[in-house]
Order: structure tokens, then sequence, then C-alpha cells
């Protein structure tokens, strides 16, 4: 088997071959486009170039770096942690384990927001809050895309809010973006929102621990499981929230597709009108209640 170590310079050709083959024997369902992407990554090309430059000499630094990526993602780190960018909507974030690897469903809360905006009568203007925020890709988006004058992003994790504020840098977005240190709700006291996103943790602690391992060991778990129920974390935010956002504000959570109904439930006995939104695989993924 090859190994990736500090070598003789090679071509690109043969470091993603070498990489391809202990990608495979770690599990990787396309190894060779997996070794092509942590290049890619690495070095800030794309994908396609590397295909076209396969046979050229691969530079001993990106080399270097390259080889032990690769032994990262050996060790089942995850592809987003080993290179330490993810992608969420038109964004470049940087990302490590102090917070979760933003999800492609998470980008539909997006898209609901800022549509119900309008359709509910929400309005522009105003203070959007994205409560749990990790890296700070919600209300990074929401100050990028959307019209409100102020985003306040908190996160109980002083890791992940040292975090969100380097992607504030790292974006410098024309909107003020303030990261707060506290539990859900608590760094608003005082504030009268006109949106509260979250994508709060929602599952329960049995479904957190049987995870693939590469989401168990590496993922913060405060991000990811909520209670006995997985409803910890929604239940307070269906509670709390009314307190701290304007009359008519809207609530978007990004929910557990398994729990929908009874995320409905309790946001109809909290008082709340909901109405419940699928995401692009059909499954329903967002409650948005006002």
């Amino acid at each position: 088997m090859p190994e990736l170590t500090a070598a003789a310079p090679t071509s690109l050709e043969a470091e993603l071959q070498a990489a391809a083959v202990l990608l495979a024997g770690s599990g990787s369902r396309d190894p060779r486009r997996e070794a092509a992407r942590l290049w890619a990554a690495l070095s800030g090309i794309r994908v396609g170039e590397v295909w076209l430059q396969r046979e050229t000499p691969a530079r001993a630094e990106t080399a270097t770096r390259f080889r032990a990526a690769v032994r990262r993602r050996v060790a089942g780190i995850p592809f987003a942690y080993v290179v330490g960018t993810a992608a969420f909507r038109a964004l470049d974030l940087a990302i490590d384990e102090r917070a979760l690897i933003p999800r492609p469903e998470t980008e539909g809360l997006v898209d609901l927001v800022l549509r119900g905006s309008g359709e509910w009568g929400v309005g522009s203007g105003g203070i959007a809050a994205d409560i749990g925020t990790g890296s700070g890709c919600l209300a990074l988006a929401l100050a990028v895309e959307g019209s409100f004058q102020r985003v306040i992003a908190t996160d109980a994790s002083e890791a992940a809010a040292a975090l969100a504020r380097e992607n504030v840098a790292r974006v410098s977005p024309a909107v003020p973006v303030e990261v707060r240190v506290g539990d859900l709700l608590a760094p608003l006291d005082g504030l009268r929102c006109r949106v509260i996103v979250a994508n709060p943790p929602y599952l329960t602690d049995g479904e957190w621990a049987a995870l693939a391992p590469d989401v168990r060991d590496h993922e913060p778990a405060m991000a990811l499981a909520s209670g006995p129920d997985g409803l910890d974390a929604t239940r307070r935010l269906l509670t709390g929230a009314r307190d701290v956002l304007e009359p008519g504000g809207l609530l978007a959570l990004e929910i557990d597709e398994r729990r929908a109904p009874e995320v409905q439930g309790l946001a109809q006995a909290a008082g709340w009108q909901v109405s419940i939104h699928r995401d692009l695989f059909g499954r329903p993924r967002y409650a948005l209640a006002v």
C-alpha cells in the first residue's frame, strides 16, 4: 500500500493515486474523487483543474499538506474539518471542530426566511437573530442576502462564538453582525427582533449515540443532541421567543423530519400560528411560526 510521507517530488497523478488507495481502504465511496477534492481545496483550484494538471509535477509544499490531510481523512476526521472550510449558500466559511459543519438542508431555512419576510408581513429592516449560531452561517447569510438593519448571533459555546467572529471578519458583511455568548435566547434580553432563526440540536440522546463515528466523535455534541425526546432546545425556543420578537415577528426553526408533528403541536399549544415546510428532498424540515 502506498505511503503518504515526506518524499521526493512526484507527479500530481502519483499523489492522487496513492491517496485514493488509502482512502479506499478507510471506506471512501469515491476515493479518487475525494483525493481530487482534497487537492483542489488545499491548492485553491477547482476539481476540474486538478484533472487537467494531473500529469504535472506536484508542488512540494502542497503535497506535504495534502499527505497530512489524507492521513486525517483516513483517521475519520470529516472532510470539512480537514480542509478547514465549508460552503454555505454564497459564503465560504472557516470551519473546525468548534462548530457543527453547515449542511445543505440548512440553506433552505434562509430561503424561507427571506421569502417569509414579505409573505407574512414581517417586512424589511429590524433585527434578525440567529440562535446557536455555530460557525455563523445563518447569521451571515441573512446579513448578506437579507434586508435587516442588524444581525445578532448567539451561542452557548465560547469556542463556537470565537469561530463565528472569525467568519464575520472573513465575510465582512455590509450589515453589522454581532456575536454574543449565552444560552439560547438569553443574550437577546431587552431586545425586540423582527426575525429569529435557529438550527437547534434536535436528536435524542440515543440517536446521537448511534451516529456515524465521523459525526459523533468530531462534531460538537451540544449542537446535535437535545434531551430524551430531542426537543429540549426547540421547546425552550417556542416558549421564550415571544418575549424577544416584535409583534407579528417570525420564528424560523430547522427541525427533525421525524418529529415534525410534535413540533407543530408544541408550537400551537404555545399560541403560535405555525406552518411546516419541506426541504428539497420532500422531508418536513422547517417550522415557521408567527
